[in-house]
């Protein structure tokens, strides 16, 4: 399998889910302002969309969009249990955080906050929503090691990488401890850390 990842983005949480499950993938860096890969490739022409994540499979089919890719990735090594079984209600709360995740925490929070054009009262919306929507996933940890309870799974590789994203856009989770400590958990585990020595973030 090929992912076409850019360093940090939000392509490094199917990222840690490859690493976290040991599946054998090929990753290709993207250039998100030039829109090219590392080889030069057009990357419009792999994803029309031009942002990562995109993981291409052996047999050629496309996935495209973060949460789809892990849910994916989790359920070719079921034994790693990074998602719960498809059909069970915990499948659908996963499901349901990763689109927490995806919405509100990624898109209507930090992605505002990383586009320079973004107006000065637009970044402040969003910071307060952003803080919001913090303050609920603090509450759903103050009692439990993941999302989900005791098990680590594809969502709490997402959420780590957005949380990662504070320090770029002056979002300090400092005044969230659980949220502090939860961090450097995630960040602790060696599949995550193998990740992430690979986009040469650390």
């Amino acid at each position: 399998m090929k992912l076409y990842y850019s360093k940090g983005a939000c392509s490094l949480s199917p990222h840690i889910t490859a690493c976290e499950a040991e599946l054998p993938i090929e990753l290709v860096e993207v250039d998100l302002t030039a829109k090219r890969t590392q080889t030069g490739e057009d990357f419009r022409l792999i994803n029309p969309n031009g942002y990562v994540p995109v993981l291409i499979l052996d047999d050629g089919n496309t996935l495209t969009e973060g949460p789809a890719i892990v849910q994916y990735l989790a359920d070719q090594a079921p034994d790693k249990k990074l998602a719960p079984l498809a059909g069970t209600f915990e499948r659908y709360q996963l499901q349901q955080w990763l689109n927490f995740i995806s919405t509100e925490i990624h898109k209507g929070g930090f992605a505002p906050l990383f586009n320079p054009a973004t107006p000065e009262a637009a970044k402040q919306m969003a910071i307060a929503a952003l803080t919001s929507r913090l303050e609920t996933v603090s509450e759903q940890l103050s009692n439990r090691a993941f999302l989900l309870g005791q098990h680590f799974t594809v969502a709490d590789a997402y959420l780590f990488v957005t949380l990662s994203w504070g320090t770029y856009v002056d979002v300090d989770i400092s005044r969230w401890p659980v949220l502090v400590e939860y961090a450097a958990k995630i960040s602790a585990r060696p599949a995550v850390q193998k990740a992430m020595k690979e986009e040469g973030l650390v």
